[in-house]
């Protein structure tokens, strides 16, 4: 199949979100008495990695390791199946090793850890499976979890607010923390988190039928559960920013493109801008920048206010509330003030160079793998800021694996796209960029770029939106494709 007949097969998918399932999100589905409740538990029969953990198998990630085991090993524990015994031994072996790695591990925590975690060990103390006294960091997160709380509008939780989305923190004991009457959307969901919505139908309102309809929809066939769904904006409008760094998209692409940006537009609300998915009511500072981006090099009109509503006193916030700014977010929304003509010399445009400030790399909560934030950052800069990625490139030429491949775990597609798409816009800038690299990296990717994916995305656990993935390799092909086809004219 040729690139262009690929992105067509692309642009005739994308839309509610493919993302590959989760055990953190399919073990609290795992609790219901349901039959998806059934489905979800053999799922997570079939999935126990071989050292009695839960979790992506590679990378070696701990914080996504110990969330999905515990979820995982209390799901089963509840289920008091006398064939699961040997699996929770296992896993009860499983978290003391990862407990104990945990210390050593530098990552970024993933989403909602410190809400989360205290809530799974009291859960799974009581089933007896671990101590919360094996856990020395257990104070840390009690006290970030209680100064997070102490923050929140009304010291409730509701669908306003992202915590919404970890709802399932509360616990059996914890239902004076949540604005019952304000926490469901509309689609049924809490927060589009599935084992948020578990929960609330298990805990706040048991056999909830919107609730369980909704988790009915999004289950895949073999009881796999994804970690947020539905996320239409998301997908969207990555893909086409992926696809519009390109100069070769043909003219019937381009019209397979056109729903997906009235879609957008649609979303996209004045002064807020868009959140992951058209129906979540949080809207953030990542996907209004992406958006807005995208509209704008595809030539629709939106209103830059909307961005500019996340501007903080020496950064632009994601979201509300949150703990640590994103990196990427702003990456984002220097990639849309560009798109709006703000000269780099804008007092709002130099506020977000000087947080990302001149580096090697960054990383970013959102992404385990630095070559994400970091490429972004180079397109973003390109002929607008070299300075701040000046120092990238050489970072990137260096970690260049001898078989052409970047990765910062393992060797993966994702990030080999990654890291050709940033070398081809910095070329295409005027910047100097050995051909060879690009040569070796591409026909590296043609030879790998087939699913399924390794997670390295960061949500409540570490997951995968496959076909946002795919639209990157997509591009990055047809990127060196068009620069290499310039060094042979």
């Amino acid at each position: 199949m040729s690139i262009q007949d690929s992105l067509r097969d692309l642009l005739n998918i994308i839309g509610p979100g493919r993302m590959m399932s989760t055990a953190y999100d399919t073990a609290w589905v795992a609790r219901l008495d349901d039959p998806i409740g059934m489905r979800a538990l053999d799922w997570l029969r079939e999935h126990q990695l071989p050292d009695g953990s839960w979790g992506a198998e590679s990378p070696k990630y701990f914080h996504d390791r110990l969330i999905c085991t515990l979820a995982a090993a209390i799901a089963l524990a509840k289920s008091r199946n006398p064939r699961d015994e040997i699996r929770l031994q296992r896993a009860r072996f499983a978290l003391e090793t990862v407990v104990s790695e945990l210390a050593n591990e530098s990552v970024i925590e993933t989403i909602g850890f410190e809400m989360i975690i205290p809530t799974l060990f009291r859960e799974a103390e009581a089933l007896g499976l671990i101590r919360q006294s094996d856990f020395a960091d257990l104070p840390r997160l009690h006290q970030k979890r209680a100064a997070k709380l102490s923050s929140l509008p009304g010291g409730v939780i509701n669908r306003y607010v992202t915590l919404a989305f970890s709802a399932e923190m509360a616990g059996a004991d914890g239902l004076r923390l949540l604005d019952i009457p304000r926490l469901q959307e509309d689609n049924g969901s809490i927060g589009h988190s599935p084992s948020a919505t578990a929960y609330y139908a298990l805990s706040i309102c048991p056999g909830d039928q919107d609730a369980l309809s909704y988790l009915h929809k999004i289950a895949q066939p073999n009881g796999g559960i994804p970690d947020v769904a539905p996320f239409d904006n998301f997908e969207r409008s990555w893909a086409l920013w992926n696809l519009s760094l390109t100069q070769s998209l043909d003219s019937d692409v381009l019209q397979r493109c056109q729903p997906h940006l009235d879609f957008l537009e649609r979303a996209w609300k004045p002064k807020q801008g868009a959140g992951w998915a058209d129906g979540y009511t949080v809207k953030d500072a990542d996907d209004t920048g992406v958006t807005y981006e995208v509209l704008t090099r595809y030539g629709r009109s939106v209103n830059i206010e909307a961005v500019l509503s996340y501007e903080q006193e020496d950064h632009f916030r994601c979201f509300p509330l949150e703990a640590n700014p994103s990196v990427s977010a702003n990456i984002h929304v220097l990639g849309a003030l560009r798109s709006a003509g703000f000269p780099a010399s804008h007092p709002s445009v130099q506020k977000v160079l000087n947080f990302l400030h001149s580096t090697a790399f960054w990383f970013d909560k959102w992404h385990s793998s630095p070559y994400y934030p970091t490429a972004h950052a180079i397109i973003a800069c390109a002929g607008y800021a070299d300075d701040v990625v000046a120092d990238a490139i050489p970072w990137i030429l260096q970690t260049q694996n001898r078989d052409g491949s970047w990765g910062y775990y393992l060797p993966t597609a994702e990030e080999t796209a990654y890291c050709l798409q940033a070398l081809s816009v910095w070329l295409d800038s005027g910047h100097d960029i050995p051909y060879d690299v690009l040569r070796r990296g591409s026909e590296w990717l043609v030879e790998h770029m087939k699913p399924p994916y390794p997670p390295l995305w960061i949500g409540k656990c570490l997951y995968s939106p496959t076909l946002v993935v795919r639209s990157t390799i997509l591009s990055a092909l047809m990127l060196v494709s068009e620069q290499l086809r310039v060094s042979v004219c």
